[in-house]
């Protein structure tokens, strides 16, 4: 079966049959208001991490190295957002997951390799060859 079909169909009966749970144990007001505050809440604070990513960012531009980790915890920062306004519970508690700063790094560091190392020795000259002309000159006086 295709994935793509299994998440479209599986995701909604999880978060209905979470909408049932969580409601009657705090009542149905409870449950929309708890919606509503976590996407609130959430969307926020993966607004101010997204800040922080960038100014993380920055920083390697600054120091002339590939901010690869920044790119993809921007990314991941988005679609933490994205599941976060989504209304559920189950879509919430991942999107909180990636929202962490830990957390994101853990599940980031599953799917990025570091990148190579360039050689780090100071390269504050430049190679080339040089021919000593004083020798010819000498000769013809």
């Amino acid at each position: 079966m295709n994935t793509a079909l299994v998440l479209i169909v599986g995701i909604p009966l999880i978060e209905i049959y979470l909408f049932i749970k969580v409601g009657s144990e705090i009542g149905a007001f409870n449950t929309v208001l708890l919606i509503l505050t976590t996407a609130i809440v959430g969307v926020t604070y993966a607004r101010y991490e997204g800040f922080n990513t960038l100014r993380s960012g920055i920083k390697q531009i600054v120091k002339n190295e590939l901010p690869v980790y920044e790119i993809f915890s921007g990314a991941t920062l988005a679609f933490a957002a994205l599941l976060l306004i989504i209304p559920g519970f189950a879509t919430d508690i991942i999107g909180i997951l990636l929202v962490i700063p830990f957390t994101r790094k853990i599940i980031l560091s599953k799917f990025i390799k570091k990148p190579i190392q360039k050689d780090k020795r100071n390269k504050d000259f430049i190679e080339g060859d040089y021919e000593d002309i004083s020798d010819d000159n000498d000769k013809k006086l």
